[in-house]
C-alpha cells in the first residue's frame, strides 16, 4: 500500500449500450448490451485500490443492496463505507456509446442523491493521507452540505482535499461560479477540456490553468488525445502527450487518470511522472467496455 484515501461520491449500475450503427427511431437497433458497476466516485475508489493505495469510499446505496456492493468493493480492494437508503434505489444510468467510443449518459442518482451527514461522519478521516471528492456529490443541496462539512473538517486537520468536476451538464445547470465556491477547501481540481471551459469560460488551455489558479494551489488539466497539464502557483505548467491506442469506451477513463495521479503522488512521483502514470491509466481504461478495472 502506498496511503490511504477516502473517496466520497456516486455508486451507480451502468448499462452501457453500443449500437451497431445509427439508432433506428421507432423500430430495432442491433446493440452490445452490458450491465457494470460505476459511478464516478467508486470508479476512482477500485482505481486507486487496482494501483496499490489502500482506498477507502463512503457512498450511499439503495439498502437491499448494501450487502452485495460491499463485497463488491472488497472483492476489488477497497473498504467501503455505504449507507442504506429504504426508500430511493441504487442509482442507474444508461451509457450510450457511439462509434467513436464517445458517450451519452441518462442517469437517475437515487439514494446518491440523498447522502447526508450521518452517511459521513468525521471518523472516517482518521489516518487518511487524503480527501477525494467526485464532483457529483455537490451538485444536490443534502450531498453538498454533507461533503462540504466534511471537505472543511479535512483542511482543519491538514489533509488535504481533491476534487473533479464530474458532469458538464449538471456543472452547467449549477453555475460555475457556485460550483468554485463549493469547492473551495480543495487543494487540487482535476477537470477535463470542456469542464475547464464552464469553469473559466477560457478555450485556451494555458489560460484555463491560469483562471483555476486563481481558486486552487494546483491544477490538472485532461485533455483527452492531447495529453494533460500540471500546474501548480508559482511553477511553470507541465505537459505530458497523450498515449495512441484503440478506443473502445472512454467510460471510466478520467477516473482511471484521477487514480493513476493520486497513486503516484502518494509514491512520492514528480508531477511528470504524475501525469505519465495517469495518462497511461487512462489509456488503459479506454481499450475495453466498462469503467472498473476489474468490473464483473
Amino acid at each position: 500500500m502506498t496511503g490511504r484515501i477516502l473517496v466520497v461520491g456516486d455508486v451507480i449500475t451502468d448499462i452501457l449500450v453500443v449500437p451497431e450503427g445509427p439508432v433506428a427511431r421507432g423500430t430495432d437497433t442491433p446493440a452490445t448490451i452490458r450491465q457494470m458497476p460505476g459511478g464516478s466516485g467508486a470508479n476512482q475508489a477500485v482505481w486507486l485500490a487496482a494501483m496499490g493505495v489502500d482506498a477507502h469510499f463512503a457512498a450511499r446505496v439503495g439498502a437491499p443492496d448494501v450487502v452485495r456492493l460491499r463485497r463488491h468493493f472488497e472483492g476489488q480492494g477497497v473498504t467501503a463505507h455505504l449507507s442504506g437508503d429504504v426508500a430511493n434505489p441504487t442509482g442507474t444510468l444508461i451509457c450510450l456509446v457511439d462509434p467513436d467510443g464517445e458517450r451519452s449518459f441518462l442517469t437517475d442518482r437515487g439514494a446518491n442523491a440523498h447522502l447526508g451527514e450521518t452517511d459521513l461522519p468525521f471518523e472516517l478521516l482518521d489516518g487518511m493521507d487524503r480527501l477525494h471528492i467526485s464532483g457529483y456529490a455537490l451538485f444536490e443541496p443534502r450531498p453538498r452540505a454533507a461533503v462540504m462539512a466534511l471537505a472543511a473538517r479535512a483542511k482543519a486537520r491538514s489533509i488535504p482535499v481533491s476534487i473533479d468536476p464530474a458532469s458538464t451538464g449538471f456543472l452547467a445547470a449549477v453555475g460555475h461560479d457556485n460550483f468554485l465556491g463549493w469547492a473551495a477547501d480543495a487543494e487540487i481540481i482535476f477537470p477535463n477540456a470542456d469542464e475547464a471551459e464552464l469553469l473559466t469560460g477560457q478555450t485556451d488551455p494555458h489560460r484555463q490553468i491560469a483562471a483555476l489558479l486563481g481558486v486552487f494551489p494546483r491544477a490538472v488539466l485532461k485533455r483527452g488525445n492531447q495529453g494533460a497539464i500540471f500546474a501548480a502557483r508559482g511553477t511553470e505548467p507541465r505537459a505530458v502527450p497523450a498515449e495512441a491506442v484503440e478506443v473502445v469506451d472512454t467510460t471510466g477513463a478520467g477516473d482511471a487518470f484521477l487514480a493513476g495521479f493520486l497513486a503516484a503522488e502518494l509514491r512520492g512521483e514528480t508531477p511528470e511522472a504524475a501525469l505519465a502514470s495517469a495518462i497511461a491509466a487512462g489509456a488503459r481504461a479506454v481499450t475495453r467496455l466498462g469503467a472498473q478495472p476489474l468490473a464483473l
